[in-house]
């Protein structure tokens, strides 16, 4: 072997090592990068133990669903219903919130409310909105200093977040509806914005126009393109439609649920690591959970079984209410329509 053949060998392996150093830097540069990310994500998440606050004393969970002979996978879907409280609230101090029309720490309200259930095959979902403004009896809920709340009659049911959090939240819907919530979601005003910028937006059909001094909205009828605060505007709109109660805000803001799963399911995440990070960042930025949803894993998990889920598969109703024989600006349940919507979803 020659020289001019030595050095080429000499000259091709320090090459092969540059290429193997650079690429083994990369790796690891990576591998550092998703785990900054992963714990970035998880560390977002803020979570309640609800569970431990409330005890034993709750309606039972769901029964479980026996599986199909015959129907066996490697990932088999969940067996057993399940129902979620979802919250959206203003609780959370800070200036995007109040830019968007948040509250600070102390004037904490929950400005919608929606029971999730999620049929044991996750092939189907049901969402009942509660009115804010519906009158109910508040049971007494446990604080986080040990004392408790005091009981309330005839209170607004918005009020329940007010003074005891999402625990007496949960309690207060599980005492008027005998249904187990088996997880708590709560979402902020300004993550709920991001999570649309974050999607590219969403697309939603109005009815009539829109023209809301409070929300500072204003729509011609028809379809729009909405970016992250004209979405949250849309969804906190309620004097710029209809009679200005919070049926008409309802309604608004179950087009916009059946929007977004729309957007998400033409969102192929996957293709865009960069469009992924800025949605789990956006989202998990903006929750509080129970104790069962406070990891990205687990949510990663729940997202998996509802990947079939469209939005057809979405029936949206509200809870049947009539006016207040004590206040017409106020709803109570309408019975015994509002029993039999709760027992269907007590049913597997």
């Amino acid at each position: 072997m020659t020289g001019q053949q030595d050095r080429q060998r000499g000259r091709r392996s320090r090459a092969f090592k540059a290429v193997g150093l650079t690429l083994a830097g990369a790796l690891v540069l990576g591998v550092a990068a998703l785990g900054w990310a992963y714990r970035h994500l998880n560390d977002n998440i803020t979570s309640v133990d609800i569970d431990n606050a409330l005890g034993d004393n709750r309606p039972p969970r769901a029964v479980t669903v026996p599986t199909p002979s015959g129907t066996a996978s490697a990932t088999p879907l969940p067996t057993t219903a399940l129902n979620i409280l979802v919250l959206g609230s203003d609780s959370r101090s800070g200036a995007q919130n109040q830019e968007l029309g948040g509250g600070d720490s102390t004037g904490a309200r929950s400005d919608t409310a929606m029971v999730v259930h999620i049929d044991a095959g996750r092939t189907g979902a049901t969402v009942v909105s509660i009115p804010r403004d519906t009158l109910v009896d508040r049971p007494s809920c446990p604080l986080p200093s040990g004392g408790s709340t005091a009981p309330a009659y005839g209170a607004m049911f918005n009020t329940a977040y007010s003074v005891g959090g999402p625990v007496c939240a949960v309690k207060t819907v599980e005492s008027m509806t005998d249904v187990r919530m088996d997880h708590y979601v709560e979402v902020d005003f300004s993550g709920f914005a991001k999570l649309v910028n974050a999607l590219g937006g969403v697309t939603v059909t109005t009815a009539e126009d829109i023209d809301d001094e409070d929300s500072h909205l204003t729509l011609a009828a028809g379809t729009h393109h909405l970016d992250g605060t004209q979405a949250l505007a849309l969804a906190r709109t309620r004097h710029g439609i209809g009679d200005g109660s919070d049926l008409g805000r309802i309604g608004l803001q179950q087009t916009l649920v059946k929007a977004l799963l729309e957007q998400i399911a033409a969102t192929d995440l996957l293709t865009s690591p960069t469009r992924l990070y800025e949605v789990a960042d956006a989202v998990t930025g903006s929750l509080t959970t129970d104790t069962g949803l406070d990891s990205l894993t687990e949510l990663t998990e729940l997202a998996r079984s509802l990947k079939s889920l469209s939005s057809e598969r979405l029936t949206t109703v509200t809870m049947p209410v009539v006016p207040a024989p004590s206040d017409p600006n106020r709803v109570v349940a309408r019975e015994p329509a509002a029993s039999q919507l709760w027992g269907s979803l007590r049913r597997p």
